[in-house]
Order: structure tokens, then C-alpha cells, then sequence
């Protein structure tokens, strides 16, 4: 048997519980932010270690990297194809309602609006308890058992002849899709250290506006080619059966490939998931708890940052709830036919894609991701005026490219969930906190496009102003106050006769309560 390194070896001797809670004598002021913390309760990482004879791991930088490479050409490609999947199921509505979906169900008023609003009613009707559920099934397969459903129910869409029947089938897309973006900001905390955490984020979110761009190419190519070779069901149908049917193949790959951890890595060996686990002992938040503590829960409702991020869901996604439904129909109302609005509404996906991953790569590189979101934001801004006041339809197009760059600072706050937020029972608890203020958000955001106002939503445009700015204020909220923790926390750490609890990485310590945790920014 190997001799086990001294990090190893302190690892387990950890899950063995010869390292528990601090001496008393030795650590009383060390462990006083510890208090509530369950010491024999350690994080799951260590199971790791359970096999006897592991080979003591000390990473190299080459080795780092080459790992760092191995994970990503292994996770990410599945994440950003789901992903971004994730973003055309729900929006092909929006392509549909200019195919002839809206004459075909009988749609009046309101009820297009509605239909919007209804996969966020699924989605915040779900939304906790499929966090929940994250936290206590085995996250790969969790996840990839919602995609496969999603994509069973898109195809039930193809089915429905009217207003009530598109309302359920709507509500249950909302329903399986509420778990991807907190497990998949699981995944990424799980993986990534919190240097890599934002651009992995805007890599894997990016994909939102490549499948923008192969939906608007697919919606045109059925549009026309259903219309010259007119087929026994309609062009909007063939649109939800062919993407549906696609989105459930992904799902099997992902049930299948995906892991629920570096515990259970197919890819990695047994040397590489000891690495996968040390090279985010600086993350302070190991790798998932399944156990529920009140405290993390009761500390997360708490947390002013909780409901700072919360407010920005709910004031941000307003704006991203209109446009996602109603795009086609703002590019119809430029002065552009209907296929016209299919492949013009292209581009824009490429200005998403370019928005987030620049801001990513700044972010990481000036290592503030959320002042740098706020250009995104500023774009999305500048977008809405033009849309209100340029004179011409090329202007007004050109001001709807620039909205798309709107998630800069949404997928910045969600990077922080994976990052800033430690403790599996309170990371779980804020990620559906936001995705709940996500889903009001976006719940309200198609009622404001009144259908009398249509086509010009004069209403619409104004509000959906206003809140960019209330949201780019709280951005810079969240900035400072992140600062001043920062600082708190060094000064804790710089009393004498602090000492830094050993092991205490893998405790499922809070923010909160780890005073070696520094706030990712």
C-alpha cells in the first residue's frame, strides 16, 4: 500500500472521525463561526477516499491543466447541447405563433400571452422541489431523467388543438425544465474552481444563442419547405415533433453519460478523481451534501445577497419574458412578413453568444464578473431606445439585436450561486429562490404585450426599460456589498489566535459561517 500524502491522509482520517470538531482547548475562537456546523456530517468528496491503496496525488500545474482539459472536453459539450436545447423548447412557441400556430388553436386576446406565461407557472410550481430533488438523487441522473421528459412532453405539443390543451402541455414543459439551470450550476460548483466557474457559465448559457440561431434556420427551413411539400401535419407541428424528438436522444446521452459527481466519473481514473476533488478544495465547498440542515435554510432566507439576487431575477427576467415570446412578432411589426421574421431573427442569437462569452472571458480575466456584465446590460439598454425611437425598420432591428445581450448580468448572478453561496442545503435554497423570482418574472413579462396595443406595445417597451435600469442597480449592490464581506472576513482572519479548522473544506460549511471563504466577485 502507498504512503498516503499529508492531504490525503488528513482526509481520511476526517471520514474515518479521527479529525471532528476543534479542541476546545486548543480552537474555542477558531471554531466560534463553526457553532452551528454539523462536524461529523462531511461532504460527500470523501467517499473517495474509501479505497484502500489510493495513490497520493500532487498536482503539477501540467497535470492541473491537462485534467482541467480532459473535464471539459468530457462535461461541457453535453451541458451547452442541453442547454441550449433548454432555451429553444421553450421558445419554439414563438417561432410557432408565425407558422400558423395561433389561427390553428383558436387563439384570441390574450391567450398567446398566456400561453408564454404558463410554462413559468409549471416551471415556479416545481421549482423547489426539483432543488430538492438535486440535492438528493444522484444529480446526473436527476437531470438527465427531466430532459428526456421535456422532450417527450415538447412532442405533445404537435398534438394539442386548442387554447386548454397547449395550457397543460405548456405548464408540464415548465415542470421538467426547472431543473436544468440550478443543476447545472450544481455541476459547474461541483467541477470548476471559482476562477473558472463565470466563464464555464457564459460558455455553457452561450448556447441559448447558437440554438437561437438553428431555430430561426430550422423554423424558415420547415416554414418553406412544408409550404413547396405541404405534409399531412403543419409546419408548426413538424417544428415542436423534430426538436422534441431531438431533446429526448439528448436526454438518453445525458442519463447515461453524464456523472452525479467526480465520484462516480466514468472518465476519469481513480488517480484523476482524488485531483478532480484537491483542485477545488480552494472552492471551500467540496463536492454536495444530501443532507437537509435548517440552519443553511434559515440562513439563506436571511442572507440579504439571497434576496439581492432574487430581485434581480424577478426585475431582469420581466424584459426577458416578453422578448423570448414575443420576438418574432416585434420583428413582424418592423415592417417584415412572417417567414422574414424567422431568418432575420437569426443574427441575434449570434449577439447573445458574442455578449456572453466576451463577458465571460473579461470577467475571468479582470476577475470581476459582475461590472462587467453591466456592458451587456448597457447594450440591452441602448437596444430598447432604439427600438422605441429609431426612425427606420433597420434601426429597430438593429436595436433587437442588442437586447440579446441581456443574460450578461443574469448568467454573472447565477455564476455567483455556483460560487459565493456555500452549504448544499442553502446553495439549493437560493437557487430556487432566484429561479422562482426568474419565473415571475417571466410570468409578467408577456402580459405586459397587450393585444391592444399590438403591434407597437408601446406599454411593453417602457416598462421593460425601467426595469433594466432597476436591474443594473442591483448588480452594482451586489458588487459592494460582496466587497464588504470580503473585507469583514479578512478581518476576522487577522485576530490573534485565529486558527483555521483542519478539514473544514469538507464540512458543508455556509459562506456565512467559513471564515476562510473569500467572495468571488
Amino acid at each position: 500500500m502507498s504512503a498516503a500524502s499529508p492531504k490525503l491522509k488528513e482526509l481520511k482520517e476526517l471520514e474515518a472521525g479521527a479529525v471532528t470538531s476543534p479542541s476546545p482547548s486548543a480552537t474555542d475562537h477558531a471554531a466560534d463561526h463553526l457553532h452551528l456546523a454539523d462536524h461529523e456530517d462531511a461532504d460527500e468528496a470523501l467517499k473517495v477516499l474509501e479505497a484502500e491503496g489510493s495513490t497520493p496525488v500532487d498536482i503539477s500545474p501540467e497535470e492541473e491543466r491537462a485534467l482541467l482539459r480532459k473535464i471539459d472536453w468530457y462535461l461541457m459539450p453535453l451541458m451547452c447541447l442541453v442547454y441550449g436545447l433548454n432555451y429553444l423548447d421553450k421558445t419554439t412557441i414563438s417561432y410557432a405563433s408565425v407558422m400558423g400556430l395561433k389561427t390553428d388553436l383558436h387563439l384570441v386576446g390574450q391567450q398567446y400571452s398566456w400561453l408564454g406565461s404558463m410554462f413559468y407557472f409549471g416551471y415556479l410550481f416545481w421549482e423547489y422541489p426539483t432543488n430538492r430533488l438535486l440535492q438528493m438523487l444522484p444529480l446526473g441522473k436527476w437531470s438527465g431523467i427531466n430532459v428526456l421528459l421535456w422532450g417527450a412532453v415538447l412532442c405533445c405539443m404537435a398534438a394539442t388543438t386548442d387554447f386548454a390543451g397547449a395550457m397543460v402541455v405548456r405548464f408540464l414543459l415548465g415542470v421538467f425544465e426547472a431543473a436544468v439551470t440550478p443543476g447545472f450550476a450544481l455541476f459547474t460548483s461541483q467541477w470548476y474552481t471559482a476562477a473558472e466557474q463565470g466563464s464555464r457559465t457564459a460558455i455553457w448559457f452561450s448556447f441559448n444563442g447558437w440554438f437561437q440561431i438553428i431555430g430561426g434556420v430550422m423554423a424558415y427551413g420547415i416554414a418553406i419547405g412544408t409550404e413547396q411539400h405541404p405534409l399531412a401535419i403543419k409546419s408548426w407541428q413538424m417544428l415542436f415533433l423534430v426538436i422534441g424528438l431531438f431533446t429526448c436522444v439528448l436526454g438518453v446521452l445525458f442519463l447515461f453519460f453524464m456523472p452525479d459527481s467526480q465520484l462516480n466519473a466514468w472518465f476519469l481514473t481513480d488517480k484523476e478523481k482524488v485531483m478532480a476533488i484537491e483542485r477545488i478544495r480552494k472552492n471551500q465547498q467540496g463536492v454536495g451534501n444530501k443532507h437537509f440542515k435548517w440552519y443553511q435554510m434559515k440562513e439563506a432566507l436571511l442572507d440579504p445577497m439571497t434576496w439581492a439576487f432574487v430581485f434581480y431575477a424577478l426585475i431582469a427576467d420581466i424584459p426577458n419574458g416578453g422578448i423570448s415570446n414575443f420576438f418574432s412578432q416585434l420583428i413582424v411589426s418592423f415592417g417584415f412578413t412572417n417567414e422574414q421574421s424567422l431568418i432575420i431573427a437569426i443574427p441575434a442569437g449570434a449577439v447573445e453568444v458574442i455578449a456572453l462569452l466576451l463577458c465571460g472571458y473579461l470577467g475571468a480575466h479582470f476577475r470581476n464578473r459582475l461590472l462587467v456584465s453591466l456592458f451587456g446590460q448597457a447594450a440591452t439598454i441602448l437596444g430598447m431606445f432604439l427600438i422605441m425611437f429609431a426612425p427606420t425598420s433597420v434601426g429597430k432591428l438593429i436595436g433587437y439585436y442588442l437586447t440579446l445581450a441581456i443574460p450578461t448580468s443574469f448568467v454573472a448572478i447565477l455564476s455567483m450561486v455556483a460560487s459565493n453561496v456555500a452549504g448544499y442545503t442553502k446553495k439549493t435554497t437560493v437557487a430556487a429562490l432566484y429561479l422562482i423570482g426568474y419565473c415571475v418574472g417571466n410570468i409578467i413579462g408577456p402580459q405586459l404585450f397587450l393585444a391592444s396595443e399590438s403591434p407597437n406595445y408601446p406599454t411593453a417597451k417602457i416598462v421593460l426599460t425601467v426595469c433594466l435600469f432597476l436591474a443594473s442597480a442591483d448588480v452594482v449592490f451586489i458588487y459592494f456589498w460582496y466587497r464588504r464581506l470580503n473585507a469583514k472576513k479578512a478581518a476576522e482572519r487577522a485576530k490573534p489566535g485565529y486558527v483555521k479548522v483542519v478539514g473544514q473544506e469538507f464540512y458543508d460549511l455556509t459562506d456565512i459561517e467559513n471564515a476562510e471563504f473569500v467572495y468571488a466577485l
